[in-house]
């Protein structure tokens, strides 16, 4: 092995930035070295496939193992076989097992040579077929820990010196492992406080907008008493109600009231993401997993792990995701775009709806398993026509809060103002009172203000030009002409059957005996046909 190429190769190593061209530059260097076969890393990391292992006899403690990350090489027989997959028998080694595992039980070197013993390698035919002559492990220690095995399989010997330098080289590579580690761990972390960042100025731009929770009423006030006795507890909360009453603020005072209030408190407002976004969105991905994604990026579901997630309007969740998402929920774990890899979180879900989650269930367009593990706790916000006595209320909020910006006297609310708002229907409810007051404080001049309330919504509009058309009124002789008209149409559907299922007193909804009296008074009786 050439000490100047090593020498060249440990500087490689140390100028490569994440943890996979780290380890890849490793093994490529290597089997660049004339005579260099196969070069492998192993690195320490917690058994995951044990049930299936192949070394799974061999192996008394399953918490730890050795992961094959990092392969390359060639066969002198066939150039075409490739020696850099790393799912072959040996991906995983026991601590302590064979010659990799008892190098990273002990932190020991090791160097073998064909000579040495007949049951060197644990596939003496392999061995025979390339020309495999030599064994160099070295551990890969860092500041007293060892993170795994640098394995080389030889078709020459390999001398003391030259096996001296390889340690050297280990320890660089240890080196710059820890390094690529610490520096994706930064750079994650980086990018999770930028995305914190950003969901934080969404969460004070809600505030701001929708002000703090107001009202006096009881049907706020069951609302607010749901909160303090769920807000302690881990329980999913499924907040309904229309669009405009409130339910991001309910989620945040869920969220302020809880154990996890000083983790982020994330928004997902689930109907304004593009359809192929979701599962991004959610979970994010890896670099390349489709066009667009330039870098990895992460999802909702990492961002706001320890804290709580807010799903908003989670009826608008397409039903291919809804699986996925409800596995999050139950298990804590899931996978980006792009990646096999699972990743744990620990987090809270507060979702909100405007939609009837029951009937999207019934007509298949909603999970039943995802809708029960969203509504352990509901809570339903009323509409602002339901609690009026918090309309002079909310108004008065509006108007303190919304003048500090526009550098004007403050206006006051007049009580023809308030006579106005409560005789209103609101369907925009609170979002919509909230328009109507800025739009006033816009136009106030001289500490007046002017409230525009619509008069109605197009549906209340059609209900009153229905109530006020005139309709003719009947008389009573009317009105026994059409009962007795309505009773003999009865009769005739039932052939003058009177009582059972299928009679005429049935069908007029009464009695068969009020019937029969109802005929003798009117003095009908039944024809009698085939009479000339």
């Amino acid at each position: 092995m050439n000490v100047e190429a090593l020498q060249q190769a440990a500087l490689n190593v140390a100028q490569a930035l994440s943890p996979c061209d780290v380890l890849t530059q490793i093994v490529g260097d290597l089997v660049r070295e004339p005579g260099v076969a196969l070069a492998r890393i192993w690195l320490i990391r917690p058994g995951d496939i044990c049930d299936e292992c192949p070394m799974a006899t061999e192996c008394a403690a399953r918490d730890a193992c050795l992961h094959l990350v990092a392969s390359a090489g060639g066969s002198r027989i066939d150039p075409a076989i490739d020696w850099s997959n790393m799912d072959g028998h040996y991906r995983r080694f026991p601590l302590g097992v064979r010659k990799v595992g008892r190098v990273a039980k002990s932190g020991e070197a090791l160097l073998l040579q064909a000579t040495d013993t007949q049951s060197w390698l644990a596939d003496p035919e392999w061995a025979k077929r390339e020309g495999i002559q030599c064994f160099a492990g070295q551990p890969l220690n860092f500041r007293g820990e060892t993170l795994g095995v640098l394995a080389i399989f030889s078709r020459e010997g390999i001398s003391h010196e030259e096996f001296g330098w390889l340690r050297t080289y280990a320890d660089h590579a240890a080196t710059a492992i820890s390094n690529s580690r610490a520096f994706e761990e930064v750079e994650e972390l980086r990018r999770q406080l930028e995305l914190e960042r950003d969901y934080l100025r969404e969460e004070i731009r809600v505030v701001k907008s929708h002000g703090a929770i107001v009202g006096e009423s009881a049907g706020i006030g069951q609302v607010m008493h749901q909160v303090q006795i769920v807000a302690p507890t881990e329980a999913t909360v499924l907040i309904e109600g229309e669009s405009g009453t409130g339910k991001e603020l309910i989620a945040a005072a869920l969220h302020a009231a809880s154990n996890r209030s000083k983790c982020p408190l994330v928004r997902v407002n689930c109907a304004s993401i593009p359809h192929e976004l979701f599962e991004s969105e959610f979970f994010g991905h890896v670099k390349g997993s489709f066009t667009g994604a330039i870098r990895d990026r992460a999802g909702r579901f990492q961002v706001a792990d320890s804290g709580t997630l807010f799903l908003d309007e989670v009826g608008e969740i397409p039903l291919e995701l809804q699986g996925k998402l409800l596995r999050a929920l139950q298990e804590g774990q899931f996978s980006r775009v792009g990646e096999d890899v699972e990743s744990s979180v620990d987090v809270r879900v507060i979702a909100a709806t405007n939609r009837n989650l029951k009937e999207e269930v019934e007509a298949g367009r909603f999970r039943e398993d995802l809708y029960y593990r969203l509504t352990v706790f509901p809570i339903r916000i009323p509409p602002l026509r339901e609690r009026q006595e918090d309309i002079a209320l909310l108004a008065q909020h509006f108007v303190e809060t919304g003048y500090l910006g526009l550098d004007k006297q403050k206006p006051k609310l007049r009580s023809a103002d308030v006579r106005a708002l409560t005789s209103y229907g609101w369907p925009g409810n609170i979002r919509e009172l909230q328009n109507v007051i800025e739009r006033a404080l816009i136009g106030a001049a001289n500490g007046r203000m002017t409230i525009e309330v619509p008069s109605s919504t197009p549906r209340e509009r059609a209900a009153q030009a229905e109530q006020e058309v005139e309709r003719p009124l009947l008389t009573a002789t009317d009105l026994k002409r059409l009962e007795r008209e309505n009773t003999l149409e009865a009769l005739n559907r039932a052939r003058w059957k009177i009582a059972g299922e299928h009679g005429a007193a049935k069908l007029l909804g009464i009695h068969p005996a009020t019937l029969a009296s109802r005929l003798k008074t009117m003095g009908i009786e039944r024809p009698r046909y085939g009479e000339g």
